[in-house]
């Protein structure tokens, strides 16, 4: 088996069974203790996965306080050009996360709009506007006070909605849109689907980094709003796959 390959059957049995161990891998794989560490630091390194004693577990999310301070002044302007987006009378959706936060700000009181979301942190927000409410309900993932799972999906699956602004934990190399929860890459790229017109709102931060899950890819979104700078290798991705960018500019 390639390390390549025993890395992906890694990474399958942290996602069924949460956690791994080392010498338990060791025998599952038919390898030795010592290529099964070097299998997981390579993990680590790509951000796929947390190592712990003796063995790995799947990578935690970061906490929803430590989002909102994170790259503040990008989020807010692609917030803004987001908000631009968004017309009277509309069913939007918004996608849990930091950066949908401050969409929410700017669209609670535009009228007629109807919002749904299963981040409990944006609820609040537009429960204090003019804006109609929906909240999917579902497990709460304390963290990061989104809803996910079965009940919330499925909530999701009766709405068609005019618009959906969506965030990521990160994005790979090859511009695929990623997550660490399993549960949360199903309710994201279903909802996509969802939406007439889809947006993936998301700050230079978030490119260039690996996570366990994959969601879709940057072309599956109606647009891309960011203030990423793309490398040549990415700018041949944008062009092949026909992804559309609407770009930010740095402060």
């Amino acid at each position: 088996m390639l390390a390549a390959e025993r890395q992906a059957k890694i990474i399958e049995l942290i996602q069924e069974n949460g956690s791994v161990q080392v010498e338990e891998l060791a025998k599952e794989l038919n390898v030795s203790a010592m290529t099964i560490r070097r299998d997981l630091l390579k993990l680590e390194e790509s951000g796929r996965i947390e190592r712990c004693h003796g063995g790995a577990v799947a990578k935690q999310e970061v906490s929803y306080a430590d989002k909102q301070i994170r790259n503040k002044r990008e989020k807010n302007r692609i917030a803004e050009r987001c908000a631009e987006l968004v017309s009277t009378g509309d069913t939007i959706f918004l996608d849990a996360g930091t950066t949908t936060y401050e969409i929410a700000k700017r669209i609670c009181n535009v009228p007629g709009v109807t919002v749904v979301t299963n981040d409990l942190e944006i609820a609040q927000i537009v429960k204090q506007g003019g804006a109609e409410l929906f909240v999917c309900g579902g497990r709460v993932q304390k963290s990061t006070g989104s809803m996910l799972g079965y009940y919330a999906t499925g909530l999701l699956m009766d709405f068609w909605f005019d618009a959906g602004f969506f965030g990521a934990a990160s994005i790979s190399d090859r511009l695929e849109v990623m997550t660490p929860t399993v549960d949360k890459a199903f309710l994201k790229r279903e909802t996509a689907l969802r939406c007439e017109k889809s947006y993936l709102a998301v700050d230079n931060s978030k490119f260039g980094r690996q996570s366990m899950v994959k969601i879709n890819g940057l072309g599956d979104y109606t647009a891309v709003v960011t203030d990423r700078e793309f490398t040549p290798e990415e700018k041949e991705i944008i062009v092949r796959d026909r992804i559309k960018i609407i770009y930010i500019e740095s402060c």
